[in-house]
């Protein structure tokens, strides 16, 4: 039978897995392996996902995938029963020890005073809290970029011991050294050391509650020859479920040195600085005939011992044998390291003759029969080194679970979730809107006081204050913004959120991760782009990156406010809560013209850990917020000042003695083109000044609110918020139905050029000029027919 055929509560024990190649894969490194024992926790309604409790953690599964799975159904608790460990040797000749650094020489002197530079590799399974090591290492020495050739960020922080710098890389999370997503190949990469130096030391962090699964990462470092260090965390979260675990054995039969620690708290961080610095000290004695390598058994060993010989060189960046087990397991990427290898021809026909027989032999394909076997290997340190002394319960998790991921009312939940916390941020934001209001009206006032009435006077208030002004007046509700969603993620609410969606999303031709970025681009459409590197499919992440820039961010928010507080009055939060909900609908219909057009193809299997439930440090929210505000406002920042200047020098050049006012404005450079490209807007009842705010808006959708309020400030001699929407509201010719026409509008065309060059690096010029005609032809229509229908309704 198929893991698809049970019902909530039944336990199994899984067989194989039948399904292809890449979603098997990852499936293994998940710990889907034959004699693996889980629980049916949670199904979706209609055949939706279902989550499964797999050798004690949980895993999201589409039901597609769930058909894949043989298991055989047990009556009583089914833990993991590892393939048996071969106690065969052969094929081991002629591999030697990685040579360890001594203490202090992990990389050459860098100066005569013997300052060493020490590159660490901060590696780890996702929820591993990692990250939160990583914070706890560095303090608040980080720098954040790319990683060279790629768009993926990479963030790095330095830290001075003795006379060692110490330099951490945050990479991210990983199952297994066989990559299948962008940023899964960035972390490889750098680790073999094929982005620029290897590192000196891989620290890998590990989950004690699912030491299993994270050892099958562990043992893939160790076969790198690359000094690893195991930091077994959460020791707090493994006591309370009854957990304990022995390092030194650990120590002793995986050949590499563990080190618990507590990222939340830095407990252990002293230990891992002096291990990297005495590493020999701290390494277990290791018998010369044992190395730290995993046997594959009898058979699988004579298959590399054939494979390795012919893999040997001095020119390849790795060793031979990690390469050997990589071919074995298919993993394409490996395979390129070898195409320049002189023996080439030879290593593809010994690989195909292994893979072969392996799969005759044991019936599974050859990736499979790799993962059993090394989890076989780590089985039995995990056997003799964990104990547990409490009875598996339904944890805490899984009760908040029982309510949030009820099959009925997850994706109503979800809705309510994200009502929520809009409504707090316009609530809670007015208050600290208001301050930044009347501080700027202040500013102002003082300005036209003591300053002399000339063009200088004019550039200051009506171009720098009420041009930054304005926009900074909105920077308190992305900051709100940005906290709630830093809650949810740490929480480890938006793999529920996935759970909830992807039945809707799946439908549409998207696929449940997409709800990261899509969420994400509810504050700023650069990460959220970027995020969807997390996709394995390219057509998902095609579709992803062309929907998500409709989700209204951070920077479309002050324009939404400043509109609906013109109209609206006290109604102005349901319709920018309307106004979100139309970029989600839309994003949605989108994807599925997408899908069935120009992006066709087979849906991509739904394959998601969900980690428990996890309260946030203030220290992770406050850098998660500070880390998004900061860069909204750099990158945002000089852009806004030189728009707002010279939307102001443009309105105010040239002078008429004649004119005054609205007439002066008309008058000026901004007011003739304004006039020359509002036939186009025309037939949207845009008036010339929403003309010129949206030409504007392409190089930042922040520049918006201060051109109207620069544009604007030429009727009323005021910076204040309240001021310029009460000249909007009293301005010829705009109506509630043209200024929702307008947010709509503006919610749907081209994003900014910093999220427009995103675009291009991650899907190329082709997609970019789609993306852009699009969504401007989208936005046209869109508004266009709303005000046409609205006008015959009313």
């Amino acid at each position: 039978m198929f893991l698809s055929d049970l019902k909530v509560g039944d336990r199994f024990r899984v067989v194989s897995v039948t399904l292809g190649h890449e979603v098997g894969r990852r499936l293994a490194d998940m710990g889907f392996i034959r004699g693996a024992g889980g629980t049916i926790l949670r199904r979706e309604v209609l055949n939706g996902p279902i989550d499964v409790n797999i050798i004690g953690y949980e895993v999201l599964l589409r039901y597609s995938e769930a058909k894949g799975i043989v298991i055989e159904k047990v009556g009583a608790a089914a833990p993991i029963v590892p393939p048996k460990k071969a106690d065969s040797k052969e094929g081991r000749s002629g591999q030697t020890m990685p040579k360890m650094p001594e203490a202090g020489k992990a990389s050459k002197d860098k100066s005569p005073a013997a300052q060493h530079t020490i590159r660490i590799g901060l590696a780890g399974n996702p929820n591993s809290g990692k990250t939160t090591l990583f914070n706890a290492l560095t303090g608040s020495h980080i720098q954040v970029g790319n990683y060279p050739g790629v768009t993926v960020e990479r963030t790095e922080g330095t830290v001075r011991r003795g006379n060692s710098d110490f330099v951490f890389t945050d990479l991210p999370g990983i199952y297994s050294l066989t990559a299948y997503s962008e940023d899964e190949v960035v972390s490889r990469d750098f680790l073999l050391g094929l982005k620029g130096e290897k590192p000196d030391f891989i620290i890998d962090v590990i989950d004690m509650t699912n030491l299993a699964r994270h050892l099958n990462l562990t043992m893939q470092l160790a076969e790198l020859q690359i000094p690893v260090i195991a930091a077994l965390n959460m020791v707090e979260e493994a006591a309370r479920k009854g957990i304990t675990v022995d390092e030194n054995i650990l120590a002793r039969d995986l050949h590499i040195p563990f080190i618990k620690i507590n990222a939340k708290n830095s407990k252990g961080v002293d230990s891992l600085f002096d291990c990297m610095l005495n590493y020999q000290k701290y390494l277990p004695k290791i018998d010369e005939e044992k190395h730290p390598f995993v046997d594959y058994g009898e058979e699988v060993e004579q298959c590399l011992a054939r494979l390795e010989p012919l893999i040997v060189s001095d020119t390849l960046p790795v060793p031979a044998r990690w390469l050997a087990v990589k071919l074995l397991e298919k993993d394409k990427h490996a395979g390129a390291l070898l195409k320049e290898h002189t023996n080439l021809s030879a290593i593809k026909s010994e690989t195909e003759n292994a893979v072969r027989w392996l799969e005759g032999h044991y019936g599974k394909t050859s990736e499979i029969v790799i993962a059993e076997q090394r989890y076989g290997y780590i089985g039995g340190a995990v056997r003799e080194a964990l104990t547990r002394t409490k009875q598996e319960n339904e944890t805490l998790s899984q009760k908040i679970d029982n309510i949030i991921m009820h099959r009925v009312f997850a994706l109503p939940l979800f809705l309510v979730v994200l009502y929520c916390i809009f409504q707090l941020t316009f609530s809670i934001g007015a208050y600290p809107q208001g301050w930044l209001e009347s501080f700027f009206t202040w500013l102002s006032d003082i300005t036209v006081q003591h300053l002399p009435d000339t063009w200088f006077r004019s550039m200051l208030v009506n171009g720098v204050i009420a041009g930054v002004g304005g926009v900074l007046s909105f920077v308190p509700l992305i900051v709100i913004l940005f906290f709630f969603l830093s809650i949810l993620e740490d929480l480890g609410y938006m793999s529920r959120a996935a759970f909830a969606t992807d039945k809707l999303l799946h439908a549409v031709g998207l696929h449940g991760q997409s709800i990261f970025p899509m969420m994400l681009g509810f504050g700023c459409s650069v990460p959220a782009i970027m995020a969807s590197r997390t996709l394995k499919n390219k057509r998902d992440r095609i579709i992803t990156v062309l929907v998500t820039p409709m989700m209204s961010c951070g920077a479309k928010l002050p324009i939404h406010v400043l509109i609906a507080g013109a109209f609206f009055g006290e109604y102005a939060g349901n319709y920018v809560m309307l106004i979100y909900a139309c970029g989600v609908v839309t994003s949605l219909i989108c994807a599925w013209i997408l899908q069935h057009t120009a992006l066709r193809g087979k849906p991509t299997p739904f394959v998601l850990e969900l980690p428990p439930y996890r309260l946030p440090t203030w220290r992770g929210i406050g850098y998660h917020v500070w880390e998004k505000t900061s860069d909204y406002l750099r990158r945002a920042g000089m852009i806004i000042l030189a728009s707002s200047i010279i939307v102001w020098a443009l309105g105010f050049f040239p002078l008429s003695s004649q004119e005054k006012g609205a007439e002066q404005m008309e008058y000026s450079y901004i007011g003739r083109a304004g006039k020359f490209i509002e036939p186009v807007f025309r037939p949207l009842h845009f008036n010339w000044k929403l003309s010129v705010a949206t030409l504007t808006g392409f190089a930042a959708k922040e520049v918006v609110v201060s051109t109207l309020n620069v544009l604007y400030s030429g009727e009323d001699d005021d910076t204040n918020i309240s001021a310029t929407e009460e000249a909007i509201r009293n301005d010829t010719g705009m109506t509630p139905l043209v200024g929702f026409a307008f947010m709509l509008f503006m919610l749907l065309i081209p994003p900014c050029i910093s999220a427009l060059a995103t675009i291009k690096n991650e899907l190329g010029w082709k997609w970019l000029i789609f993306e852009f005609i699009f969504l401007f032809a989208l936005g046209w229509l869109m508004a266009f027919l709303l005000v046409q229908i609205g006008n015959l309704i009313v």
